[in-house]
Parts: structure tokens; sequence; C-alpha cells
């Protein structure tokens, strides 16, 4: 057995082997991590659907690959199976793990997504207790349920630690044994702040758990920026399950966007920033964070267009500022 079972799929109830990886000279092959997630899907679904890319999507289990095959219609040799939290561990049944064997899924690719990132999971009791309170408020005439009451925590081996920062890590190497050059990460806004709430979660009430996703991701980014391949980190603020293409574009570093109300962005347009970072920076190190905003258009009511920058428009005039986050914050 091998850390990263990555060339088999399982599509029915025969298991497919994916021998390799077919390419044109046209095409540039991408391989997206945590495809199989809300905002990986739209990103592989993007590349699916531009001539220019050859996607490859990297899934944790079969199940999810055979979930990402059915939704995204996309070839076999489109998908292969690894949990990227096991490769960095040291094999324990004797046998020696081949590098080749980890990256043959991704020979040949010339950038690599990263979409994963540990899910929080509502606790259930939180959940009765809310509920259980529901008489008692509204006697008290408040608000019948009380979301903020609700607490969250990781699945077991699928902490922040585990998979933002030592997950992270695996990729990255992966992406150097593969002779990938190009990594763009899709991150979260907040990094700088210990304080922010994203980092209580998964932790006990005394501080002590697995919680912190915020500064793990942070970890792994600042690993990246000394890897020596060309980056693109992506924060964007609070991710919504909206159509992209819509509001403008805002780019700024440091969490200077926390100070704007609101802070949100749609998941469609944080994966065309991903998409545009191929072309658009794929020699360039840059790390930024992202929302967007309607006000933008609002104000522009008389010119003859308001229609928002694309993505690429909108990452070509950032680069030219020459901003990027301070890793030393």
């Amino acid at each position: 057995m091998t850390k990263c079972s990555s060339l088999i799929v399982a599509v029915t109830t025969t298991l497919v082997v994916v021998s390799g990886f077919s390419t044109t000279t046209a095409s540039k092959k991408v391989v997206v991590t945590g495809a199989a997630g809300k905002t990986g899907k739209l990103v592989f679904q993007a590349l699916l659907e531009d001539p220019n890319y050859e996607p490859v999507g990297l899934v944790r289990t079969p199940k999810s690959a055979r979930k990402l095959v059915k939704e995204t219609s996309c070839g076999l040799d489109h998908v292969m199976v690894c949990d990227v939290t096991t490769l960095h561990q040291t094999p324990t049944d004797g046998n020696v793990v081949d590098d080749d064997d980890s990256t043959m899924g991704c020979s040949g690719a010339e950038a690599m997504i990263i979409c994963t990132s540990a899910v929080p999971v509502m606790k259930k009791w939180s959940l009765a207790k809310a509920f259980a309170k529901i008489p008692w408020n509204m006697i008290r005439r408040k608000k019948a349920f009380d979301f903020r009451s609700l607490r969250f925590g990781f699945r077991e081996g699928q902490y922040p630690e585990k998979v933002d920062y030592e997950g992270q890590m695996a990729q990255i190497d992966l992406a150097k044994k593969a002779g990938i050059k190009q990594v763009v990460v899709i991150s979260s806004m907040g990094g700088t702040d210990p304080t922010n709430f994203l980092n209580s979660i998964g932790k006990n009430p005394d501080g002590t758990g697995n919680g912190d996703i915020l500064l793990w991701k942070r970890k792994a980014e600042r690993y990246l920026v000394e890897s020596g391949l060309y980056y693109t980190i992506i924060h964007p603020g609070g991710l919504k399950d909206t159509p992209g293409g819509v509001e403008e574009f805002i780019l700024d570093v440091d969490d200077a966007l926390l100070q704007r109300k609101p802070r949100s962005i749609s998941r469609a347009d944080v994966a065309q920033l991903a998409v545009a970072a191929l072309s658009v920076a794929d020699q360039n190190n840059v790390s930024f964070d992202c929302i967007t905003t309607a006000a933008a258009a609002a104000e522009e009511e008389d010119s003859s267009s308001t229609t928002p920058k694309s993505a690429e428009e909108v990452l070509e005039d950032f680069l030219k500022l020459g901003k990027t986050a301070n890793y030393k914050l």
C-alpha cells in the first residue's frame, strides 16, 4: 500500500486504474486539490470549460471521485484519489513508497491550485440545546433561535493543523517533486489576527483543542513563499454561494478589507481569480485579500457601462501596484 492511492478511481463497483493523463500541446495541465469541495469544484469546472487547460481533480475518497465525475461529466482521466493528510506520514507497513507513485497523476502538470481546507461541522448537542431553549426565549421575548449559541468542531483526523498545515505542505512538496512551477492557494482572510473568531472553532473553553485554522493556514502560506515556486495566495472574505461576475472586485493586503462591511465574495468569483492567476500571475509572486461590492457599479450609474471588470483585468491592475502580503506580521 502507498500513501497516495492517486491512480485508483472507484466509479461503479469496478476499480478503474488511471495510468496517465492525456494532454494536448495547446493546453496547460493543472492539478486542482480539494476538487470535490464547494470552491474547488467551481475551479475544476471552470478549467474543464476552458480549452486552454486540462485539469485533473484530486479528491480524498472514491465516493468523492464518483460524485465529481457525475456532477461535472468529466472523464475518468481527470480525477485521482489521494488523501493529502497522509502524504507526510511515515509508512508503518514496512513498504517503501516510490516517489513516482505519488506524482504519476501530476506528471506533466504545470500548475497546482490548492482548494483543500478543514471543514467545521456543527456539534449536534449545541443544536439540540438551542432548540430546547426556544420556549424560554419566547417567554422572555428574545429571539427564538439563538444561532450564536451553536458550536462547531472538526472531524477526527481532519483538524486544521492536519489539513491546512501538514496537508498543504505535503501538496507543495508534491508539486515540487512533480516538476510543477506554479502554485495557487485559496486561503482565507484574517490570518494576521490570532484573536479572529474562526481560530476559536474546535477549541475548548480553556483554549485547548484543535482550532487556530487561520494561523495554520498562514504557516502553510509561509512554507509556500519560501519554497522557490511561483505562487499566488488568495485570501477571500466571507464566501457566498451566489453567481459570480455580478459585483466589482476589491483587492488589498494584510487584512485591510476586514474594516469594510460587507466583506464577502461569491465562491464563483474566487474560482475565477484562481483561474486568472494561472495566466496573469504565472511568473509572479503575490498574496492578496479579496471581496466584492456592488457600490462601484452603483456610483457609475451615469456611465455607459456598469459591467464589472473581469478577474483577469482586476488581477493585472493589482499586480501593477506591486503590493503583496507582509508575512512578518
